[in-house]
């Protein structure tokens, strides 16, 4: 308790606005308590923040002891109560909480936020990442104090454990509520609480204290190392490309801290998604002697490899597979192709076809596999596949590049990319004019 509230005092001063999260359990009770001036002599603009997880029974009456404890004691009150929610409530929950936190930090020009995380909360957090997997980083639990943007976010108490804070509430008569779901066994947390921690306290009463010193540690070598890492990847990380030249010349295990920093940057509070399966593929993926590939990751995202590149794409759009007749006018996966009367250009964004030499009508379609051309000036056919590598067409593109065939479905053109032997040159026959463009660019 002593070094709780010696932490406090070191870091507040007169006439602070906090924005505390209380949820009227032993630990925000306790917390809440701490920051009373007769216990910290110091004069503070406190707004209580209750969150209403809409999950238990006792939810209301639980936000009505917070809200009558809140205003008998002369602090703000604020409240939020969650919609229900589907999947992962407590990813979606820690969000919209923090959310609310952030709201009211904005609200009331407040400069800290306090949570009631104390010791025994680290304990069981560092032991659930040693068993899951974490990064580094992670491995550290939970810190002290962290800054964000425009607050800092103190978590005091875990200088204790749950023993001195009920301790501590018990002989000062603060009232406060229970979770009985904190005593069933059903998740991984719970049963760190009831079967290991116990033991470990029996080694060392204060072992949260050895806990906290470790992930001190932690989070400063991690910090160290970040640091480190960002200046490399400031020079070979940029706009969501990343230089393999140079990364493979890096130690293993700082290409594996780059990867960890890169993903966190992509997905922020979703990093949970991202497993250690994920982390391999892409390494792997990497330093594969093939000159393309991807790796497909949650929310459409993928990193895509492009010889010695590696590249960011959020795959958003829906791609058209469909086999289309061809009329005079047609826009493919963003491709507008349309018959012309007159073109004078002879790139491959022209076609120039004599009717007699195929069967019409023709059709709009997307690659399949065993694809090949008799491509223009080539004796014999080419895969697709090898005209796609050859022309260095990025691996997350070629599935939308439309394929111009005709009706026995022989490939005649790959607009943008090359033509057939069926293209005539101006001085030659024909009888049809092809072009296309990008939707939004316009013709020269």
């Amino acid at each position: 308790m002593r070094e709780s509230i010696l932490y406090l005092k070191s870091i507040l001063k007169e006439n602070d606005t906090i924005v505390i999260g209380v949820s009227g359990g032993p630990d925000s009770m306790c917390l809440l308590s701490f920051l009373n001036k007769t216990v910290i002599d110091i004069n503070l603009n406190i707004i209580v923040a209750h969150v209403n997880h809409n999950v238990r029974k006792e939810a209301a009456s639980e936000e009505e002891f917070v809200k009558n404890y809140t205003i008998n004691n002369g602090y703000i009150f604020e409240s939020i109560k969650l919609p229900k929610i589907t999947g992962n409530f407590e990813s979606k929950a820690r969000r919209l909480r923090y959310d609310f936190f952030e709201k009211l930090i904005v609200k009331y020009n407040a400069k800290y936020l306090f949570t009631a995380h104390h010791g025994d909360d680290l304990v069981e957090t560092i032991i659930m990442r040693l068993i899951r997997g974490s990064s580094f980083k992670g491995y550290h639990g939970i810190d002290l104090i962290t800054k964000n943007k425009n607050y800092y976010l103190v978590r005091p108490l875990l200088y204790m454990n749950k023993k001195e804070i009920l301790e501590y509430l018990n002989n000062k008569k603060i009232p406060y509520c229970l979770d009985k779901t904190n005593d069933l066994d059903f998740n991984t947390r719970n049963r760190i609480r009831h079967y290991i921690l116990p033991n470990l306290q029996k080694e060392n009463a204060n072992v949260h204290l050895k806990f906290l010193e470790f992930s001190q540690k932690i989070s400063a070598m991690a910090d160290f190392m970040d640091n480190y890492v960002n200046q490399i990847l400031s020079n070979i990380y940029v706009d969501n490309k990343l230089n393999l030249l140079t990364f493979k010349e890096l130690d293993h295990l700082i290409q594996k801290m780059a990867l960890e920093i890169i993903l966190k940057r992509i997905y922020n509070d979703d990093l949970y998604l991202i497993t250690n399966s994920n982390s391999k593929e892409i390494l792997k993926l990497i330093n594969s002697c093939k000159p393309n590939g991807k790796v497909k990751l949650p929310k459409n995202i993928s990193f895509i490899k492009q010889y010695n590149i590696l590249y960011l794409a959020k795959e958003e759009k829906m791609v058209n597979h469909n086999i289309i007749k061809f009329s005079d006018k047609i826009n493919y996966n963003g491709f507008i192709i349309e018959r012309t009367l007159e073109s004078s250009d002879k790139s491959n964004y022209t076609i120039r076809l004599l009717s007699s030499e195929l069967k019409l009508p023709l059709y709009i379609r997307t690659r399949k596999e065993g694809d090949y051309m008799l491509v223009k000036n080539m004796t014999g056919k080419k895969k697709v596949k090898d005209i796609f590598i050859d022309e260095k067409i990025a691996l997350d593109k070629r599935d939308e590049l439309p394929i111009v065939v005709d009706s026995d479905n022989i490939i005649i053109w790959i607009p943008g990319v090359k033509k057939s032997k069926f293209d005539k040159e101006k001085t030659e026959k024909y009888d049809i004019i092809l072009k296309c463009k990008k939707e939004g660019e316009i013709y020269e």
